[in-house]
C-alpha cells in the first residue's frame, strides 16, 4: 500500500470522517538518462546565466514572472508565503452534484481515501448514500501548499478523490473543427454508424488493454543488455485513396456481423465492389530480426 500523502477529515454537514489520501496511480513509463556517447558518462544540467554564461548558485536564484518580453516581476519566498492558502485538515464538501454533469476533461489526478479504523462506519455510510444517489461531492483541499478543487466519488465501495481543473484551465474548442462547411451525415449513414457502434459495444474491462509499446521497448532493452544486435527496417506506409464513407460503414458492419477479427484481410474481403474500386486499405509493415 502506498504511503499517505495527506491526512485529515471529510466534512459534510456536522459529520466528519477521518481519512488518509493515498496515490491511486503509478507511472509505468520507461525513462532514459542521457549519456555521453563513447564514455557512458551521465549528462548533468547546470543553471547558467543568459548574460554571463556562468553557473549560478541555487541561493542566488529567484523567481520571476515575465510580464512582457524580457521584463520580469520578481516574486520572493516571503511574498508567496503571505499568499499561501491556510493549511486545513478538512475537505469541506461544498456541493453534491450528479456524476453525469461532470465532463471527464475536468478530472486531473486520482487518489484513494482510506478511513481511519474508528471511522469505517461513517465512511461506509457516505459511500452507500453517494452510490445510491449517484452523487459526487465537490470540495477543496490544501495539499503540498496548494489549494485544489476536488471531486470525491464512490468507486467499488471506496471513495476516490480526483483533483480537478478549474473552468478557466480548459481550452475553448474553437478552431478544433475546420472552418469549411461539412455536410451533415445522411439518415442511412447515421443508422449504420449506430449499428456498428452497438455491435462493437461491450463492458469496459481495463485489463484487456496493455501498453504494447512499453512491452516492446522493455524487450528491446533486455535484448540489447544481453549483447544481441537489434536491426529494424523503417516503417513503410502505403498511400491510398479515401474509401467511400457509406461503403466503408456497410463493409465494417458486415465484417463485424460475421465475427471478423478486424484484420486487414477481413477488411479487404468485406469491401463491396464500389469501395474496392476506390481504394485498398492502408497497410503498415514493420520487420525486425
Amino acid at each position: 500500500m502506498p504511503s499517505a500523502i495527506w491526512s485529515g477529515n471529510i466534512g459534510f454537514g456536522l459529520v466528519n470522517v477521518p481519512v488518509k489520501v493515498l496515490s491511486a496511480t503509478k507511472s509505468r513509463d520507461v525513462r532514459f538518462n542521457q549519456l555521453e556517447e563513447g564514455t557512458g558518462a551521465r549528462i548533468r544540467y547546470r543553471k547558467v546565466s543568459d548574460a554571463t554564461g556562468e553557473e549560478v548558485a541555487q541561493e542566488n536564484i529567484v523567481k520571476g514572472y515575465e510580464v512582457s518580453p524580457g521584463q520580469y516581476v520578481v516574486v520572493g519566498d516571503e511574498d508567496l508565503k503571505a499568499l499561501a492558502p491556510k493549511a486545513s485538515r478538512t475537505i469541506q464538501i461544498e456541493d453534491f452534484v450528479e456524476l453525469d454533469d461532470i465532463d471527464p476533461i475536468f478530472f486531473e489526478n486520482p487518489y484513494y481515501l482510506s478511513p481511519d479504523p474508528e471511522a469505517v462506519k461513517a465512511y461506509r455510510l457516505l459511500v452507500e448514500a453517494m452510490t445510491q444517489l449517484r452523487k459526487v461531492a465537490i470540495g477543496r483541499v490544501v495539499m503540498r501548499s496548494k489549494e485544489s478543487l476536488v471531486a470525491i466519488r464512490p468507486v467499488d465501495g471506496i471513495l476516490c478523490l480526483e483533483t480537478m481543473r478549474y473552468a478557466d484551465e480548459i481550452n475553448p474548442a474553437d478552431g478544433v473543427l475546420p472552418d469549411a462547411e461539412v455536410p451533415e451525415p445522411s439518415e442511412r449513414e447515421l443508422e449504420i454508424a449506430k449499428q456498428l457502434v452497438e455491435t462493437l459495444s461491450s463492458d469496459f474491462d481495463p485489463t484487456k488493454y496493455e501498453d504494447e509499446y512499453r512491452e516492446q521497448l522493455l524487450s528491446l532493452i533486455e535484448t540489447k543488455a544481453a549483447g544481441k544486435e537489434v536491426v529494424a527496417e523503417p516503417m513503410v506506409e502505403e498511400k491510398g485513396k479515401v474509401v467511400d464513407l457509406m461503403a466503408a460503414l456497410e463493409a465494417s458492419l458486415a465484417r463485424v456481423g460475421r465475427g471478423g477479427g478486424g484484420g486487414e484481410e477481413d477488411e479487404e474481403d468485406a469491401l463491396p465492389p464500389a469501395a474496392e474500386k476506390q481504394s485498398k486499405p492502408r497497410k503498415r509493415s514493420r520487420k525486425s530480426a
